[in-house]
């Protein structure tokens, strides 16, 4: 018996295809984890799926979609659990449809206190992105925000100091004029530090609180 190194080396387009063939034999999600990132990019391309439409988007809310991305240019399960699979969902697009994604179904959205807060996407996009926010950073919006060009309200967790949600709203008008008054009754005995304007319209915003004489 003699061993001895192949004259040419295999073609990495057919080791690739190789692996992915081995990978959904075996079962894709049973060998891949998601991260945040990944669950969360998968969430923004599903979410404009179900929203508009109109922009064709490919339905990348399966590993399985995503797998001959995953596999070009690797060589074994090893490498691949340690691809990107949010950067697979960006390279499965075109530069149009990322060009869209970017503007119709942001990463992470500005708040008035001039900060910008990341967007929480369900992978399935069947629902709205949670916006989590302190209640002194959005002081001044009197409506709630929205993505898609204007057609999905994202729903807000108004987070105390503390960051546990004081309420969850997918209509922030309401909220100010319904419901603030008890909540800033009841948050501002527990955080005398911070701001709890009665008109928060004319309020400044702010990521933390301001010394107060």
């Amino acid at each position: 018996l003699r061993e001895r190194p192949a004259v040419t080396p295999a073609d990495p387009l057919a080791v690739s295809a190789l692996l992915a063939e081995s990978v959904r034999a075996r079962g894709v999600e049973r060998l891949l984890t998601l991260d945040r990132d990944a669950e969360e990019a998968m969430g923004r391309v599903a979410t404009l799926r179900r929203v508009m439409p109109e922009l064709d988007l490919p339905d990348l809310s399966s590993l399985d979609a995503l797998l001959d991305t995953l596999c070009a240019g690797r060589r074994s399960v090893a490498e691949l659990r340690k691809a990107s699979v949010a950067d697979a969902v960006l390279a499965a697009l075109s530069w149009e449809h990322r060009r869209a994604l970017d503007r119709f179904a942001p990463e992470r959205m500005g708040v008035p206190s001039g900060s910008t807060v990341r967007l929480q996407y369900d992978r399935s996009g069947a629902t709205a992105p949670v916006l989590p926010a302190r209640i002194q950073q959005v002081f001044g919006w009197m409506q709630t925000p929205r993505i898609a060009d204007g057609r999905l309200p994202v729903l807000l967790h108004l987070l105390s100091p503390g960051g546990r949600p004081a309420q969850v709203t997918q209509d922030l008008a309401s909220f100010w004029a319904n419901t603030w008054s008890e909540v800033r009754k009841d948050l501002r005995g527990r955080y005398p530090r911070h701001a709890w304007p009665e008109d928060p319209s004319e309020a400044i915003p702010e990521d933390r609180p301001r010394r107060r004489r």
